[in-house]
């Protein structure tokens, strides 16, 4: 019999045009410490935007070169600044287009013949440009920007470097602006916003001299003493933070793409937390979304990612963010919110019942076993339990789990009962019943045997042959493919993986910007392609996988939009949502990898080393409230060997392709 590799690579007639090769060719390019770089061209003109955060500010910097010359927008967000009472949206938001160099001279001239050399990315926006006056001077300009690790600040951080032989006098600007908003559209009243420049004066440099200096955009209540901040020490906590991040979880593989994209995944992944009143939650940001969370994009997308990457500040959101929800539990068994906005103040569920419960259960479940805290797993088990039991309450008469809509909310039909909050449901079922036992609580069988059941109800209500594939159809009725025929394949749901994963990359739904939500659309969302790579991978298909999470990463970190995972096209135009950058790393910690928590010092694993890879490393690991190392190479005879590594105690296994090891730390 034919493996489902073997099937899966026979039927790829259609995929070609989709894949990576050697006469592909990207925007931007690795650098060997870590950055992404971008040289343009003397006459190109290109124009992108970027999303970076601390814990009380965002900013999207809307960049650009435009025939040599470097463009900025700014485009702030302070979500603890509130401007309507208990709206989700209501962050004080102010776009400028500030250019700290328009106000500064040079031998008593404006800057006026910029060749940006390059842009270079890993946490820091950082543009170098050149300048070249003829007699009257040559020079180098340095500029990197970054948001304030605590302020509510954006920093800016300004070198000119003399290149040339000539005396450069250099006249700075003294600046201390401030303006303030309308009383009556803030919630606390007037907000101070206050520019700065920390220099002030002339200044002469000689050939190979430099001068810095730096600049600030923050925002606090009027009556507030302003932040007292200093540019370099910021910029320093920047660097920590972001070097903190990258040397946690750390992927080694062949593909540099694939790991520095990983690597920067953690940075967007985990930046986006914001220190509200309601305690640390994290947001998805995109000039929309802060200070509050949501079922699906924290709940369920990011919080079970926490523990493996050891960033205790982001396991600390989502603790807080599931006792934000817990307060919903109630008696009459009426659905928890969809989202609790306003720094934990007000509640938004304007789509009905999404399916959140199931959401909450399986984020939770898996949170609390791969945190690996006894305590907190406790903690949290009441709300798992009352989630769980929700769930049940809502099984239609065909077993399966009936809600109003699902996480899009009702811009594509979901039908009565759909097949993403039943997948969700049953692999929380299995979750709780590992819980049961570490918690020492009954129940656990009977866990598992409500998921046994389910599973062949979601088979029967939702299999289905849908436009020539052996498949499931989305919701009752539905005839057109829809992406998320994916979430069954990342629960270990393999019934119909075949079909299913032949669905997914035919061109019916995949395209050169991943899936398309639904077939025939123009619509597409970065959540179903990062989910269905990862079900890929769960269920063996891995070369077909690989194939394209290549293109993928590729497009992804160097293409013409970089350098994270995306929400959604035509909506919000492809917003750097923090979440999905949580997801993008799952694929690799679940797909590749196959880790799934089984108790709070255990877990299954199945790795899936690609064909032309001889190792794959995933180090540094957090999870199960341990450190410890995976470390995957391929033998001779074929067999992969597989090493635990925790320090001084280790354990190497030999397995075959696609064999599942159960370990215990």
């Amino acid at each position: 019999m034919k493996t489902l590799q073997q099937i899966l690579l026979a039927s790829s007639f259609a995929l070609m045009p989709f894949c990576l090769n050697a006469q592909d060719s990207y925007r931007w390019s690795l650098k060997n410490d870590g950055q992404i770089c971008w040289n343009p061209q003397k006459t190109e003109t290109h124009h992108d935007h970027i999303e970076m955060s601390g814990k009380t500010v965002s900013v999207v910097l809307r960049y650009g070169v435009e025939n040599g010359k470097f463009i900025l927008n700014k485009s702030m967000v302070w979500p603890m600044l509130r401007t309507i009472p208990n709206n989700t949206h209501a962050s004080l938001m102010r776009r400028y287009g500030w250019n700290v160099l328009d106000m500064v001279s040079i031998n008593g001239r404006a800057l006026t013949s910029e060749q940006v050399e390059s842009i270079e990315l890993k946490g820091i926006l950082k543009v170098v440009s050149n300048y070249d006056e003829g007699r009257r001077g040559q020079w180098k300009i340095i500029r990197e920007y970054f948001p304030s690790t605590e302020q509510p600040a954006l920093l800016e951080s300004y070198q000119i470097i003399n290149t040339g032989t000539k005396e450069l006098v250099i006249e700075l600007p003294q600046i201390n602006q401030k303006s303030f908003t309308d009383p009556q559209k803030g919630v606390t009243g007037s907000f101070c916003i206050e520019t700065n420049i920390d220099k002030s004066g002339y200044f002469t440099l000689q050939a190979g001299e430099s001068l810095t200096f730096g600049a600030t955009l923050l925002a606090y209540k009027e009556g507030e003493s302003a932040p007292r901040i200093d540019v370099l020490k910021e910029k320093a906590l920047r660097q920590d933070l972001v070097n903190e991040l990258l040397g946690k979880l750390v992927l080694e593989t062949p593909d540099p793409i694939i790991d520095r994209m990983f690597a920067f995944s953690k940075i967007r992944g985990c930046e986006s937390i914001y220190e509200t009143k309601g305690g640390p939650m994290h947001g998805p940001g995109g000039e929309s979304y802060y200070a509050a969370i949501w079922a699906n994009d924290q709940a369920e997308y990011i919080n079970p990612f926490f523990p493996f990457v050891g960033y205790e500040y982001g396991n600390a959101s989502a603790l807080n963010s599931y006792l934000h929800f817990a307060r919903f539990m109630n008696d009459e068994w009426k659905p928890i919110p969809s989202s609790i906005i306003a720094e934990g103040i007000d509640i938004w569920n304007g789509a009905g019942d999404r399916g959140d419960g199931a959401m909450i259960a399986y984020g939770a479940a898996r949170y609390a076993l791969a945190r690996g805290n006894k305590q907190e797993a406790e903690t949290l088990w009441p709300l798992i339990e009352w989630c769980l039991e929700y769930c049940r309450r809502q099984l239609n008469e065909q077993g399966v789990v009936a809600s109003d809509s699902d996480e899009l909310e009702g811009r594509f039909p979901s039908g009565d009962a759909n097949l993403c909050t039943s997948s969700l449901y049953y692999d929380a079922l299995i979750s709780a019943s590992y819980l049961c036992k570490e918690l020492g609580k009954n129940g656990a069988s009977n866990y598992m045997k409500q998921a046994s059941t389910l599973r062949k109800n979601m088979e029967s209500y939702f299999g289905a042959k849908v436009e020539g594939f052996d498949t499931y159809a989305y919701y009752e009725g539905n005839d057109i493919l829809r992406s998320w025929i994916c979430i069954p394949l990342t629960v270990g749901i393999d019934e119909r993986a075949e079909g299913t994963i032949q669905a997914l990359f035919s061109p019916r739904l995949w395209t050169k910007d991943g899936l398309l939500t639904q077939a025939g659309s123009e619509t597409f969302w970065d959540r179903s392609t990062l989910y269905a790579l990862r079900g890929v991978y769960a269920v063996g298909a891995t070369e077909k996988a690989t194939e394209f999470m290549k293109k993928y990463s590729a497009t992804r970190l160097l293409g013409d939009h970089v350098p994270y995972a995306i929400e959604a096209w035509p909506e919000g135009s492809q917003r750097h949502l923090s979440a999905e950058s949580g997801l993008y790393a799952r694929i690799i910690t679940e797909g590749m990898f196959g880790i799934r928590p089984t108790g709070f010092k255990s877990f299954t694993l199945t790795p899936r080393l690609p064909n032309d890879w001889s190792f794959m490393n995933l180090k540094s690991i957090h999870a199960f409230d341990t450190c410890f190392d995976v470390e995957v190479k391929r033998l001779d005879n074929g067999k992969l060997e597989v090493l635990i590594n925790l320090g001084e105690k280790s354990k190497k296994h030999v397995v075959k392709e696609g064999q599942t090891l159960s370990i215990k730390l």
